[in-house]
């Protein structure tokens, strides 16, 4: 269940649902999904669906994680970019594999923990990881090119608009446990336009760390 064709045929639903990306594709076709879950679970890594991870939290539906990576590389080239919410990792090797750096900051030390094992075991040398708390951003390394949230604040983080390049882009879901939906921050000098694209479900973004 981890073969090439499993993986072949995961993409090509993505490609069903609407992703172009070619590189972002041939990227996701080879990245060893199965290593980001638990072993148990890891027959059913490339289904198109979230697999929980442990302490309340996901790995993200491959199709999200395709999307959002997508629209962020849309138009200009990303080389530094900033990820809130680590987690098992996965999104993060997604992309190292098309941007020149990532920075991920994860506020649960236990997944952060596992996730630079796995980067290291697959000698992904182009990410950087904080543990600290994702409200923050990452300011020592500001500004980004893109930033990606992997999970949802009830509104944006005023620190991560902050962080963000002139040119840049935020891709990040918005709202409470009701109802969530996938927004664009485009940052033009010093305005912001945002753009609300599907509506989404993702754990929520806390303060603090654990």
């Amino acid at each position: 269940m981890t073969s090439q064709r499993t993986r072949d045929r995961l993409i090509r639903r993505l490609k069903e649902r609407g992703i172009r990306h070619v590189e972002l594709l041939k990227v996701m076709s080879e990245i060893p999904r199965h290593l980001f879950v638990d072993e148990a679970l890891a027959s059913r890594a490339y289904e198109d669906t979230a697999l929980p991870i442990g302490h309340s939290q996901t790995i993200s539906q491959p199709y999200i994680v395709a999307k959002m990576t997508e629209v962020l590389l849309e138009g200009i080239h990303k080389k530094k970019v900033l990820e809130i919410g680590t987690g098992s990792g996965y999104q993060t090797a997604v992309l190292s594999r098309l941007v020149e750096r990532v920075y991920s900051v994860e506020r649960i030390e236990p997944l952060q923990n596992q996730a630079r094992e796995r980067f290291y075991q697959l000698k992904y040398n182009n990410i950087r990881l904080k543990y600290s708390d994702g409200t923050w951003g990452w300011q020592d390394n500001a500004p980004y090119d893109g930033i990606i949230v992997t999970c949802a604040p009830e509104q944006i983080p005023e620190s991560l608009l902050k962080q963000l390049a002139p040119g840049g882009r935020l891709v990040i879901p918005v709202g409470g446990s009701q109802r969530q939906s996938l927004r664009v921050i485009d940052r033009t000098g010093t305005t912001f336009e945002e753009t609300v694209l599907d509506d989404v479900i993702f754990v929520p973004l806390l303060s603090g760390q654990e």
